[in-house]
């Protein structure tokens, strides 16, 4: 009896238009308000575990990087849940150390390359721009030029994790194939930002607005970060999508089995 040979995938980039971008907005609000305790909650577990090993002297940081690229898979994972119409649950957001050693291996290497990275571009900003606080009502030059500078590791990472992942891509390959990826779809990542940037404006205006006119500026800044925080666990959920829709996996031809010899 003749078996079949497992099939196996290639990963493909693919590229999309423009206003690619504003579909990935709209499908990231469409599937938070699907699930928004479930989304909301994972997110904010993300954010207040991130906050609690940032309080370990020494290592804190250095551990908090290197459960990046993990951490932002389970978001990305928790949103695939939630496409399907399941509720994700809080394990989800291990998925990157429950697909075996390699991949697990995998994700922390990318963590590793991570810390290095964003440490190396906050000390190069730090040392150029000084590492004095901005005074109140001046811009933060350090601030900014660290941004600038941990503008390439985001586009290198935005869409590793996921690679490493559901692809078996190593992490250098990954790496090279996200900052690719993200050149490559340029426009529907500017699109991307720009539509993010008027739903945060719009949003967080509104909310001002509304609490301004309830009990003045203390209670429109109090109603600001619970909205902030929200709208960042929105903008985490799109994140997926800009993933799913930039790579597209193929199956790969398959040579015909051996006929096995007759006894």
């Amino acid at each position: 009896m003749q078996t079949k040979p497992p099939i196996t995938f290639s990963m493909k980039l693919n590229i999309v238009p423009a206003r690619t971008g504003l579909l990935w907005v709209k499908l990231g609000i469409r599937s938070f308000i699907k699930q928004p305790l479930a989304l909301a909650g994972l997110f904010f577990l993300y954010m207040t575990a991130v906050i609690a090993v940032a309080q370990v002297p020494y290592i804190g940081v250095i551990i908090g990087g290197l459960l990046v690229p993990a951490a932002t898979l389970g978001l990305m994972a928790a949103t695939e849940e939630a496409t399907k119409g399941r509720f994700p649950m809080p394990s989800v957001l291990l998925s990157a150390f429950r697909v075996g050693r390699q991949r697990a291996r995998a994700m922390l290497l990318l963590g590793a390359i991570y810390t290095a990275g964003s440490l190396l571009a906050t000390q190069l900003a730090m040392l150029l721009a000084g590492d004095q606080p901005a005074a109140e009502g001046e811009l933060d030059f350090t601030g900014l030029l660290a941004l600038a500078l941990h503008t390439p590791l985001f586009l290198m990472f935005w869409h590793a994790p996921a690679l490493v992942h559901w692809h078996g891509v190593t992490p250098v390959k990954s790496l090279f194939f996200s900052m690719v990826a993200c050149m490559k779809n340029f426009g529907a990542f500017a699109v991307y930002g720009l539509g993010w940037i008027g739903v945060f404006l719009t949003v967080g205006g509104l909310f001002a607005l509304l609490g301004g006119l309830i009990g003045g500026q203390s209670m429109a800044r109090a109603m600001m970060m619970p909205v902030a925080l929200l709208m960042a666990a929105m903008f985490s959920t799109s994140i997926y999508f800009t993933f799913r829709d930039s790579f597209v996996a193929t199956p790969e031809p398959q040579s015909p089995p051996e006929p096995e010899e007759s006894p």
